[in-house]
């Protein structure tokens, strides 16, 4: 990023005897700067001179102006002192490319997920930072958080632990963090320039006018993105000689800051194409660039977007991350300038239409990308024969990592989308699409952090476009992710909003499932009497609209419940119910797991003679449904019910059969183990309820 060049942006060789930077370009200049960050981490801080033992991480700040090279600074310190932080470096960035400060709960679950530690869904922002900086307590760490918006973002993942370091990147002093002096950057010296302009073009070209090279630098005033695509200007332009470049600048010196003059003067000799192009990559969500993005926005062909792509990132206005796949980032300290550019010279009705080219692109690749994972039906592979070569993925491991490739982007683009309001048909699309390929791919469980974002974001468009059942069904989908993760008090209040608005929107759907999920939530709370009563009013739900199989299933709910309380008789008479539903359904395996409760429970209701007889019945149905577990819970659950009754002769030949049927099975999965594939689906995953436009 030119934000972080202190070097060209053209491809020169690399000095053997210089650092070099990520982007794989020489480090230039700034040895005083260096010099002071270095001596600044041994600094005797405020405690140690009074006594005490630093409770905190040192921090260092490099502040300066967007384009004055802070971060490539900041890169540079971090790779001389690497080694003495033996766990390694972690890095973030604190504002997006637009100047929107990154959310502290989004970076702290970022950061926690690179240091490979649980980030529940929906956790608070405060519990997310606490839990960063207790995984740092015992570790000696550096990390760089770059482009802070604030002192607070700061302060909330400073480590407390003086074994670790802080190097923060802002725009100026982080005021309300204390001992921290910051390393001011302005412009490079002259030496420094002048090498930066050398690494882009000719050597010769310098050399024989150095008096108009340093007319140059001293008209940019040292500015390093300046200066970057100045010299993306002159190798572009092999006949201009330096001079020439350094009299238009001079031209219009007071024609804002150095940045802007070049900028403009690059845009201008761009082809009408090109320069378009550049000023609608201002509207890529957080600057993230690839041909796709570029092709839609600009309403040309993919190969003809990357072919402009790469000549932009030879004249420096991208910064090229990555080449398979080709991968770009638009430099934060243009994205302000090119986003004026477009305003400037492209209608608003235009970029709206830019804007819903790119949603409806990422809508057809998370279309694409899931329908790979479903080649089973006949259906899904003809919609990918349908598809343009360009959308289509080889193999589901290219759709999964071109989605892990651009998650960022995409949530972007959601986030982005729902601000704007202007297209939430949209936006919607792009939402459900996104839900579904993270779980195709990912599953839930890994995804949920994603998932609980996304469907805030669904909630949002729903109220504001007043969608009731769009409503409950987010709602429906956050309050699962809550009750996951032990926030039941907080599902609950969800459920019975959710329970309304699918009244509203009369989905018997949602409102049958919000109504046994109140219930659940009332159990999980241990208020038996409210679960029951919540139960039962979805069984008559359920019963009212002749959906016989989910009625079944909510009499054991009920069922349990009352066990729960310590009603056995109404348990019981549950349960029979739903041994009775079961049967009428034809669903064996309910049918067998439906009467081991039942016996359980005339157990606890002291008739062991009963509870003998119900459970050799579900042997018998648990063995017809081919569920051998169930049959040696059963075989286990006769032996001790005959220990009760006096027959210790008969518990142990129930004994054995149970131990017999569990050591075949164990074979039996050793056996089939050897076959099968390494991962199993996500089964325990909270269901995703669709309630997204249409596909």
């Amino acid at each position: 990023m030119a934000d972080q060049a202190m070097d060209a942006g053209g491809a020169s060789p690399t000095g053997k005897d210089r650092p070099v930077t990520p982007t794989g370009r020489q480090f230039l200049g700034r040895t005083r700067e260096l010099k002071e960050l270095r001596a600044d981490i041994q600094r005797a801080g405020l405690d140690t001179i009074s006594g005490r033992k630093a409770p905190r991480a040192r921090v260092l700040l490099v502040a300066g102006r967007p384009g004055s090279g802070r971060t490539a600074l900041a890169e540079e310190l971090v790779r001389q002192v690497a080694d003495r932080y033996p766990d390694g470096v972690l890095r973030a960035r604190l504002t997006e490319p637009d100047g929107t400060p990154v959310p502290v709960e989004r970076a702290a679950r970022d950061l926690l997920t690179v240091l490979g530690l649980p980030t529940p869904p929906g956790a608070a922002e405060d519990d997310l930072a606490a839990a960063f900086r207790a995984a740092l307590a015992d570790r000696r760490t550096l990390l760089l958080l770059d482009d802070a918006a604030g002192a607070e973002q700061v302060d909330a993942l400073l480590p407390d632990n003086a074994d670790c370091l802080l190097v923060a990147v802002a725009r100026g002093p982080l005021t309300g963090i204390a001992d921290v002096r910051p390393c001011t950057l302005g412009g490079l010296d002259t030496k420094a320039s002048v090498d930066l302009l050398t690494q882009c073009i000719d050597a010769v070209r310098v050399t024989v006018d150095p008096r108009a090279a340093e007319s140059l630098v001293e008209r940019l005033q040292g500015h390093p993105a300046a200066l970057t695509l100045a010299g993306g200007w002159l190798a572009a332009h092999p006949q201009a000689a330096v001079a020439d470049l350094a009299k238009q600048l001079h031209a219009d010196p007071d024609e804002g800051t150095p940045l802007e003059r070049v900028l403009l003067l690059v845009h201008a000799a761009l082809p009408a194409t090109a320069a378009r192009t550049l000023r609608l990559l201002a509207l890529a969500p957080a600057g993230d660039v690839d041909p796709h993005t570029a092709s839609a926005l600009a309403g040309c062909s993919v190969e003809s977007a990357r072919g402009v792509l790469d000549d932009l990132a030879g004249l420096g206005l991208l910064h090229a991350v990555s080449a398979a796949p080709p991968h770009y980032e638009v430099p934060a300290c243009l994205h302000p300038l090119l986003r004026a550019l477009a305003r400037a010279q492209d209608r608003p009705a235009e970029l709206q239409l830019a804007r819903a080219r790119m949603l409806e692109r990422s809508v057809r690749l998370l279309q694409s990308c899931r329908a790979i994972t479903e080649t089973d039906s006949p259906e899904t592979r003809e919609k990918l024969k349908a598809l343009p070569p360009a959308l289509r993925f080889a193999t589901p491991r290219d759709a999964e990592d071109w989605l892990r490739a651009r998650r960022g982007a995409l949530l972007a683009s959601a986030r982005l989308a729902v601000a704007d309001g202007e297209l939430d048909t949209l936006a919607r699309r792009l939402m459900s699409q996104l839900v579904r390929a993270m779980v195709a791919h990912f599953g839930t469980r890994a995804a949920a952090g994603d998932l609980y974002g996304i469907h805030g974001l669904v909630l949002d468009v729903a109220e504001r476009r007043g969608l009731p059942r769009e409503r409950a069904a987010a709602l429906l989908n956050l309050a699962d992710l809550d009750a996951r993760t032990g926030r039941t008090a907080e599902a609950l209040v969800r459920y019975r909003a959710a329970l309304d608005a699918g009244r509203q929107a009369d989905d018997p759907y949602a409102t049958g499932r919000a109504m046994e999920s109140v219930g659940s939530a009332h159990q999980e709370l241990g208020d038996h009497d409210r679960a029951a009563d919540w139960f039962g009013r979805a069984l008559a739900q359920r019963l009212a609209r002749g959906e016989h199989a989910e009625a079944a299933r909510l009499y054991g709910r009920i069922a349990t419940a009352h066990t729960y309380a310590g009603r056995y008789g109404d348990a019981l008479r549950h349960w029979r119910a739903a041994v009775a539903a079961h049967r009428r359904t034809g669903d064996v395996g309910a049918h067998a797991r439906a009467l081991s409760e039942l016996a359980r429970v005339q157990e606890y209701a002291g008739r062991p003679a009963e509870s003998l007889r119900t459970c050799q019945e579900a042997v018998e149905w648990a063995r017809r449904a081919d569920d051998v577990r169930l049959q040696a819970a059963l075989q286990l659950r006769l032996a001790d019910t005959l220990d009760r009754l006096g027959d210790p002769t008969a518990a142990r030949l129930h004994r054995g059969a149970a131990e017999r049927m569990l050591g075949e099975r164990d074979r039996d999965a050793d056996d089939g183990g050897r076959d099968a594939h390494a991962s199993e689906p996500d089964t325990g995953a909270c269901e995703i309820r669709g309630a997204f436009a249409e596909d």
